[in-house]
């Protein structure tokens, strides 16, 4: 992962074009490129700080703090008024989880190793919460489009919902949404770990995982550096997504499917990868659907909440493709 430092020239080079007044595309793929190694940071220090505060502390600092890169966008889109770009991002990052680094794990973890082996309670315990947080995403957009076709104005693009019933329903599904992922979390801490089907060359790198490299202090100073540089670069993106959107002809909906998604979370893909070529299936599952499932479950109710800080309301009413695309996904996974 260090590779990845090498682009945070990308941050000066990001905060120049911004002051200067340079091209919008250039400020938007220079604070795309700069998120990356920011986000790897991020993620970073908090599992170092995870290690130092022992299994129970650092698992809920993971488990707070795993998407929060991607957080932190959506919430600076919150306020600039982008709900479109907020759902289409919640919907790339489950969809990038689920297909993208679950498929290149399993193919390239094969590839390498033959057959391999997983944790069935592991995978069935994901897959059964996955399982609620797609209904509870899918749910309320059913309502809403059974509501739209019995007043025979069904759009299949449509996600802006003013209808208040329908707006209240979606504060009550968040609240359930979050309580499951509470009691998932409940259910995690108090399951007893097993150990994991293990290759051969295992025990030295667990040795090596479990070794802090940064001490508290730094850990908590890289933690908060590179939130507040994710602020500032998340305020020169979301600016930028108009023009960019204008000048490019593209949509909001392929920014925040493809885009968004790649560039909060690249780095925890390609540990995925990277622990799967290791022979690793259980702590790559856990990082593609558990980090689905964070999203689904945590992420966006909590978006849902926030959004009221900041006037238009984000519902969990989603489009019709991107409702399908969710399912296809989920029945894929």
């Amino acid at each position: 992962m260090k590779y990845l430092r090498y682009l945070l020239i990308f941050v000066p080079l990001a905060a120049a074009a911004e002051f200067l007044g340079w091209s919008p595309l250039l400020i938007f793929v220079f604070s795309c490129v700069a998120l990356i190694p920011l986000a790897g940071l991020l993620g970073e220090a908090t599992e170092e700080l995870a290690i130092h505060t022992g299994p129970k502390i650092g698992g809920l600092l993971n488990a707070t703090l795993g998407n929060a890169a991607e957080l932190i966008i959506t919430i600076v889109a919150l306020s600039q008024g982008e709900l479109d770009l907020v759902k289409a991002s919640i919907t790339g990052s489950i969809l990038g989880n689920l297909l993208l680094i679950l498929g290149a794990s399993l193919l390239l973890g094969g590839l390498r190793h033959g057959i391999q082996k997983f944790d069935r309670s592991l995978a069935g315990v994901s897959a059964t919460m996955m399982t609620l947080a797609v209904i509870g995403l899918i749910v309320p957009t059913l309502f809403e489009l059974l509501h739209e076709l019995n007043l025979g104005s069904l759009n299949v693009f449509n996600t802006n919902v003013n209808d208040p019933a329908l707006n209240s329903l979606s504060l009550w599904v968040a609240g359930i949404l979050i309580l499951l992922y509470v009691l998932s979390l409940v259910f995690t801490f108090r399951t007893p770990q097993r150990e994991e089907h293990a290759g051969v060359d295992d025990h030295s790198d667990e040795e090596e995982t479990h070794k802090a490299k940064w001490s508290v202090p730094v850990s908590v100073s890289v933690l908060a550096v590179s939130t507040i540089a994710i602020v500032f670069l998340s305020e020169f993106l979301v600016g930028a997504v108009e023009p960019v959107v204008e000048s490019l002809g593209i949509s909001k909906l392929f920014l925040g499917v493809i885009i968004i998604p790649i560039v909060g979370n690249v780095a925890e893909h390609i540990v995925g990868v990277q622990v799967a070529l290791k022979n690793k299936m259980d702590l790559s599952l856990s990082i593609s659907l558990g980090s689905s499932m964070q999203v689904a479950l945590f992420v966006a109710p909590l978006l849902v909440f926030i959004s009221l800080l900041f006037g238009p309301e984000l519902t969990p009413f989603f489009s019709l493709l991107e409702v399908v695309a969710l399912t296809l996904a989920w029945a894929y996974a």
